[in-house]
């Protein structure tokens, strides 16, 4: 074999380069220009992952300027902080990164520490502690080990990331190549049930059922991938869940009218939402169904809509079967399907509540249900309001955070005068 043909495997082998923006924020200004030193010159190796990192320093001597870098759009990947700092000190920063969703890596910076201030420091999202005074031994032994966490962890997410879009693709072309032969057995069976004796139209009926089911799952399927992989194009924009309720119950008022079942809606005036109509239809679509599909003949089906805050609760409350308590853990996982002598008939993908609590997740709510045997359940869903980005919600905490100034005085109202 020449050496040229060995090349290209050598360079699989060959580390990866990547630069981290560090940021120092401390008001000795003499501490942060010794670090920048330091770290500007050292590079770390992270063998698991066959990573070398440098880095990019830049510092603030104080809260407010900080923050103010964020507004602006700065970035960082790992934080030096100081924790007593003038004005917005270091719990204030920790807590305004928490509540605008930022993932930084936090090494605190201080020769005040306390337990009682590591424990709530580590809360609101702090990797480590670096105690004042430090040697550059120190430092870079608190660099390294908090780079090869950060590294770490980015490429658990990117390979976390490849496997959705790899099984999204899968059942993308799965999909594909089920649809047209279901679509074409679908047409003979309806053929079929045109021209078929009373002896074979069951049977004609009951396939036709089946390949509905088929079609069904394939379709959700594909909403659960699309909602996983990011591939669905969302379109943030403020709802009338009102309409959007009524909408979903016109969908299924002749199946619930077949059965002597009663839908009635209970929704406080003006029920808005800022979200994506077709997460919101989801949602909707499958608490409904599911609370006709499970229902007694002449029950009854309540869907009641409220405002709490930056968000809205769904409750679908039926007077159905019911679950037992072991049953009702088991729900909203993928393909769970509670199977007793009354859902055995009852066809479903086992899918559509597992694709309700991720949208859930995705609008910082969550899905859940009580019940009670013999009696009915009640499906309760809260979203809150997402940006018009399509990024993670906003709170009010989130809105302060954003000014330096709001969020210094939100943390300080919050936690009283100082000791």
């Amino acid at each position: 074999m020449e050496p040229a043909d060995l090349q290209p495997h050598e360079s699989l082998m060959d580390p990866q380069q990547t630069t981290l923006r560090v940021v120092m924020v401390d008001d000795e200004e003499a501490l942060c220009l010794g670090v920048r030193r330091i770290i500007e010159k050292y590079r770390v190796h992270v063998a698991d992952v066959l990573v070398d990192a440098n880095y990019t320093f830049r510092y603030f001597t104080s809260g407010e300027d900080f923050l103010a870098h964020l507004a602006e759009g700065g970035e960082v990947d790992l934080l030096l902080l100081d924790l007593k700092l003038p004005g917005v000190g270091g719990m204030d920063v920790l807590d305004a990164l928490s509540s605008q969703g930022r993932e930084v890596l936090t090494i605190m910076i201080t020769a005040y520490a306390t337990f009682e201030t590591a424990v709530k420091a580590t809360k609101l999202g702090a990797y480590d502690f670096l105690a004042k005074p430090f040697t550059p031994d120190e430092l870079r032994y608190a660099l390294r080990k908090a780079t090869s966490q950060l590294i770490l962890s980015k490429q658990a997410r990117k390979l976390a990331e490849e496997k959705r879009q790899v099984r999204f693709n899968f059942i993308s072309v799965l999909a594909h190549e089920l649809k047209a032969p279901l679509n074409a057995v679908e047409g003979y069976l309806n053929i079929l049930k045109t021209t078929e004796t009373d002896q074979n139209l069951q049977m004609v009926e009951r396939s036709i059922v089946r390949v509905d089911g088929m079609k069904k799952l394939i379709g959700d399927l594909l909403d659960l991938t699309r909602i996983e992989s990011g591939q669905r194009e969302r379109i943030i924009r403020r709802l009338d869940l009102t309409e959007l309720a009524k909408a979903s119950m016109e969908l299924f008022a002749v199946d619930a009218e077949r059965r002597g079942i009663t839908v009635t809606l209970d929704a406080e005036p003006g029920v808005e939402l800022l979200a994506d109509a077709g997460e919101a239809e989801i949602v909707l679509n499958n608490l409904i169904s599911n609370a006709v599909k499970y229902n007694r003949d002449g029950g009854a089906v309540m869907v009641k809509l409220r405002r709490r805050g930056d968000g809205v609760s769904i409750a679908v409350t039926d007077t159905g079967f019911g679950l037992t308590p072991e049953e009702a853990a088991k729900l909203f996982t993928e393909f769970t399907r509670i199977k007793n002598e009354h859902t055995v008939k009852v066809l479903g993908s086992g899918l559509g509540l597992s694709t309700v609590r991720k949208i859930a997740n995705m609008y910082e709510g969550e899905a859940a249900v009580q019940s009670e045997p013999g009696v009915g359940s009640t499906f309760t869903v809260t979203l809150h309001d997402a940006r018009a980005d399509g990024a993670a919600p906003v709170t009010e905490a989130a809105t302060a955070a954003l000014d330096p100034a709001a969020a210094a005085a939100a943390t300080a109202a919050a936690s009283g005068p100082p000791a």
